[in-house]
């Protein structure tokens, strides 16, 4: 529990930042036969919802008609860590650094047009926010043409790993190694953990965050 307390994004704007940087989320409903179908999706958060755009008819819109409990996941893997970082032979002590978000929340098929327009909107201002694009209004036919899916959260809870975790002298250590290892995430993952090079080695240089 307590390492979980560290773990734990206490932030909601932190959660909402985190969101909004994000490309794609997965919506995970409930089918007709009681499994869970998961999609991934491009998606908005604004007005403490989630919106996302479709196809106007698909196995998830019946899901959500017929079952309104929804689940929707958004994560950021940062960089894996082997398992020799901390051992020799044992499989086991491999880990991931992370950022995830988990909501819990009742899925709505939206029909007022203006809000439909506002989702097309910020959906259109979140992945392509150098404009090149007319803005969608209400009595445009494309309104028409797409769904919109509202997940309204009952909860929303996030949990990151970026090396808040570890004691000082092991986040140098596990810094170190990552250099080693040189994978193209190596360099941010150093940034993330608080830690800077200097000419003197690996230093701490502020408290890991994201």
């Amino acid at each position: 529990m307590q390492l979980l307390g560290r773990l734990e994004i206490k932030s909601k704007e932190r959660l909402i930042e985190f969101l909004n940087q994000q490309e794609t989320g997965r919506i995970c409903s409930i089918d007709k036969d009681g499994y869970p179908q998961i999609i991934p999706m491009n998606f908005v958060f604004i007005n403490d919802v989630v919106y996302m755009h479709s196809h106007t008819k698909g196995e998830k819109l019946e899901n959500i008609k017929q079952n309104s409990k929804i689940g929707f996941e958004v994560d950021q893997s940062i960089d894996f860590l082997p398992s020799y970082f901390t051992h020799p032979t044992d499989a086991s002590q491999a880990d991931t650094l992370y950022i995830s978000v988990v909501i819990k929340g009742t899925g709505i098929i939206v029909n007022d047009r203006k809000e439909k327009t506002l989702a097309l909107n910020s959906l259109m201002k979140k992945y392509q926010p150098e404009g090149g694009y007319e803005s969608i209004n209400p009595e445009m036919k494309v309104v028409d043409e797409v769904a919109i899916i509202k997940v309204v959260p009952t909860t929303m809870r996030g949990k990151y790993k970026v090396g808040q975790h570890l004691e000082k002298k092991s986040r140098l250590e596990v810094a170190k190694k990552l250099l080693e290892r040189n994978t193209p995430t190596a360099q941010n993952t150093l940034k993330l953990m608080g830690i800077s090079q200097t000419k003197d080695g690996l230093v701490i240089s502020e408290e890991p965050s994201w």
